[in-house]
């Protein structure tokens, strides 16, 4: 697709929101414009992995809702609703898989901002689905590392964040609880509890045995993005979810043990690493993960949970890189390629929900106070 086939109302948004945009200096404004920018090259180089539901579609346009809702800027609202136009707003066909229902994360938040636009049905009917029909991979019966439902770390970005709207849209802890039940199979099966990092599926998990996966040091993998999923996805989980909720403080304390772990394992230039114990191994920063990390940590200082004086150069740092890695057109650079484990990037390599996690940064960078 080029950007002739776009929407002209949404042309039309984007050369408004520049041009007003143009001679304001303030730095709340300056970020809106980088925004604003990513926004207008992704949406003139559309890329998908199946089709405009894929799991890229869903990150990309879940950072083009953060955008809206941290700027009030009609541009990325308009986005949306072109997109769900054209998707008609269907998730994936997937029931089973968390990656097919991250595109509802954008849906449901138009639906909040403009109610009566979304066709809510394909979404909870998939949502249904996946909760309570059966599938083998809830059954625990594989062989593979395909034994619980959400068994890669990148699910929990994919899924609980769009369960807790639906939560919230149906007034049902119901969909919380059966969450929290999923969360959890992962959190056991993933999370290593002396790095305070998820690998990011059981072929990284360390058991002891000579056979454990190592990096050429040595050391565990853990992958910089797949564990960006993860924090990503707990902030937008709990900013949904009731300050009273009974399972709270199990994620609270999940998200600051792992930002603790991010802040300190944070390269000087700002930028995280592929492979975030051996840094050496791909020398350079990577674009998606480091956005997600910025935009989880500025969310926590933004909502109390975590101390700017002790987290808000590592915010900054970051943020600096990522505005130094975007062209001057807009395009968001140095992302790894779609994958399942440390690679490389370049400043060739560009994804859709690498400009999500720079939407998503920004969007909580421009916040802080």
């Amino acid at each position: 697709m080029s950007v002739n086939q776009l929407t002209l109302p949404l042309l039309l948004l984007i050369f408004l929101a520049s041009c007003a945009s143009a001679p304001r200096s303030n730095k709340r404004d300056e970020i809106e414009d980088k925004l604003v920018k990513a926004l207008t090259w992704q949406e003139a180089h559309p890329i998908f992995e199946k089709n405009a539901t894929d799991w890229t579609n869903g990150a990309y346009y879940t950072g083009v809702a953060r955008a809206h809702q941290a700027t009030d800027n009609p541009v990325f609202l308009k986005a949306i609703e072109d997109m769900g136009g054209r998707t008609e707003w269907k998730p994936y066909d997937r029931y089973y898989y968390a990656d097919d229902i991250a595109i509802a994360y954008p849906y449901l938040y138009l639906n909040e901002q403009r109610p009566g636009i979304v066709d809510l049905e394909p979404v909870g009917t998939w949502i249904d689905d996946h909760l309570e029909k059966d599938h083998e991979w809830k059954q625990g019966t594989r062989t593979d590392m395909r034994v619980i439902l959400w068994w890669w770390c990148d699910a929990l970005f994919m899924a609980p964040p769009a369960l807790a709207q639906w939560s919230a849209l149906k007034n049902d802890r119901r969909y919380l609880d059966r969450m929290h039940e999923y969360y959890t199979e992962t959190y056991d099966l993933l999370y290593d509890k002396e790095e305070h990092l998820f690998a990011r599926d059981t072929r990284f998990v360390w058991t002891g045995a000579p056979a454990d996966k190592k990096g050429g040091s040595g050391k565990k993998i853990f992958w910089s993005r797949g564990n960006g999923w993860v924090m990503g996805g707990l902030a937008l989980l709990l900013d949904k979810m009731p300050q009273d909720y009974e399972h709270r403080p199990f994620y609270v304390n999940l998200y600051q043990e792992m930002a603790a772990k991010i802040k300190s394992i944070q390269p000087a230039d700002g930028m995280w690493r592929v492979s975030l114990l051996e840094p050496e191994a791909w020398p350079h920063g990577e674009t998606s993960g480091t956005g997600f990390y910025t935009f989880a940590l500025a969310w926590g200082i933004n909502n109390g949970l975590l101390s700017k004086k002790e987290y808000g150069d590592a915010v900054t740092r970051a943020w600096t890189s990522l505005t130094a890695i975007q062209e001057a057109d807009g395009k968001v650079t140095w992302v790894q390629n779609i994958g399942d484990a440390p690679r490389p990037a370049s400043a060739d390599s560009w994804q859709n929900f690498g400009t999500g996690a720079f939407l998503l940064a920004g969007s909580e960078v421009m916040k802080l106070k």
